[in-house]
């Protein structure tokens, strides 16, 4: 069982250096997160501790996969840059994370990452990324971000299983920008608009239900008892209660579930010997 209380705490303080660096040891270690929404970068020091955030909207990725190299590269760069900045040092040592089911594209994430000046010293999946926070034993991490809905299935705290789909936080700026006849920046600024959540949820509720019906295909509720949601789509309030009826499997969400897998990647990261 997931402790909640430490999550959230954690994850507060992960939001809180985006906006100052944070008392920190001596060594440092970067997650990279290439996102189809957003690209971040969240830096912890050799204790997991942690130090330095930024992120920045982007959409240079498609469903994992990178559709703008030159876009991301320059993203990536003037993210490091500003927390090189911030921090008064360079930052070396990285890690990267993948949707499940896009692992022929690892040597451009890495490129990119590598283009920026960073040491990759690590690769995983999103759903174990944010497993680090979680560090559930026996359950499923779910993790919707723009482009995919991706899950992990946990046994004794191994990884038994991993899938993913085409269905993400994308699909619902797309339904929202047709119900509300606007462009689809402005129905992205429409789902990141908390007072806006109880308005949209039954607009987007299809979508919402496809994708727990995804979860739901590979989930057996005789072996699972509890989904445990991540990923900036799952910010949308109420979603979790979607996927609890869709599944029949209880479903939470710590407060603050957007920067939980660039978290997660940052803990993985392997500090070199230098």
């Amino acid at each position: 069982m997931m402790d909640l209380q430490r999550v959230n705490e954690y994850m507060s303080q992960v939001e809180e250096s985006e906006k100052k660096v944070l008392p920190h040891g001596k060594r440092l270690k970067t997650g990279l997160d290439l996102g189809t929404a957003f690209i971040v970068l969240v830096v912890l020091d050799e204790n997991d501790q942690p130090v330095a955030c930024e992120k920045q909207a982007a959409s240079v990725l498609r469903d994992g996969v990178v559709v703008d190299y030159s876009g991301a590269c320059r993203i990536v760069r003037e993210l490091k840059e500003k927390l090189e900045q911030r921090l008064g040092e360079e930052l070396i040592d990285c890690a990267i994370a993948m949707p499940a089911g896009t692992e022929s594209s690892v040597r451009t994430h890495q490129y990119v990452a590598e283009s920026a000046g960073f040491e990759v010293t690590n690769i995983l999946d999103e759903p174990t990324a944010a497993n680090a926070i979680y560090q559930i034993s026996d359950g499923v991490v779910v993790d919707i971000g723009g482009g995919t809905t991706g899950l992990a299935i946990f046994h004794d705290g191994k990884v038994v299983q991993i899938e993913d789909e085409p269905t993400g936080g994308t699909h619902l700026s797309l339904v929202l920008a047709g119900n509300y006849h606007v462009t689809f920046a402005e129905a992205e600024a429409i789902k990141q608009d908390y007072a806006r959540h109880k308005e949209i949820l039954p607009v987007v509720r299809p979508v919402i239900e496809k994708m727990a019906t995804i979860v739901k295909k590979y989930v057996n509720p005789a072996e699972i008892d509890t989904i445990y949601l991540c990923g900036g789509t799952t910010c949308l309030t109420g979603i979790e209660g979607i996927f609890e009826k869709v599944t029949g499997i209880r479903t939470i969400k710590p407060a603050n579930p957007f920067l939980v897998t660039p978290a997660g990647i940052a803990k993985n990261c392997i500090l070199s010997e230098r």
